[in-house]
């Protein structure tokens, strides 16, 4: 009994930290890597290693690490126009699981609002509909290097915390 409490109390302590920072992201990683099979058709999950976590597409930037990554700074991309402008304007944001979820939803929508720029134009033509917590779950998921994630937001780019 002495030795299932220790374990309990000790697990609690270290534990602690990591739910902490995992209490604003809301969805279900594991679903969110099914929802991921409707993304690799232009976009690929490659480690900095080379190891190929989800095998994709090149229409668009690799995805590992994305959470916490600056706008538009993948190596090796061609960003679009929108995109770039979105960057320029909020030269300091990083993709956090609320800007991520806005994105996704409607991807030209997010660069119109938060660009500056009415006519900014998105290269994602595709809009996901439903599942985008479990999605971005997903790509906190697969980014090893992300920031504590802001438990609200509406979407705006933002500095890290």
């Amino acid at each position: 009994m002495k030795t299932r409490l220790i374990a309990a109390l000790t697990l609690t302590i270290f534990a602690a930290p990591a739910l902490a920072q995992d209490a604003a992201v809301v969805g279900d990683a594991a679903k969110g890597e099914k929802e991921f099979n409707k993304c690799k058709a232009c976009h690929m999950i490659q480690s900095p290693d080379g190891e190929d976590i989800v095998k994709g597409g090149k229409t668009g930037p690799n995805l590992y690490g994305v959470v916490g990554r600056h706008f538009a700074v993948e190596e090796g991309y061609k960003y679009g126009e929108g995109i770039l402008e979105l960057a320029a304007a909020n030269p300091d944001a990083v993709w956090d699981i609320h800007s991520l979820k806005a994105y996704v939803t409607d991807p030209t929508g997010y660069l119109d609002h938060h660009s500056g720029n009415e006519k900014a134009k998105s290269k994602m033509t595709f809009k996901l509909s439903k599942n985008q917590d479990d999605l971005v779950a997903y790509l906190v998921s697969v980014s090893p290097d992300a920031p504590a994630q802001p438990a609200e937001g509406d979407g705006s780019p933002q500095a890290p915390q």
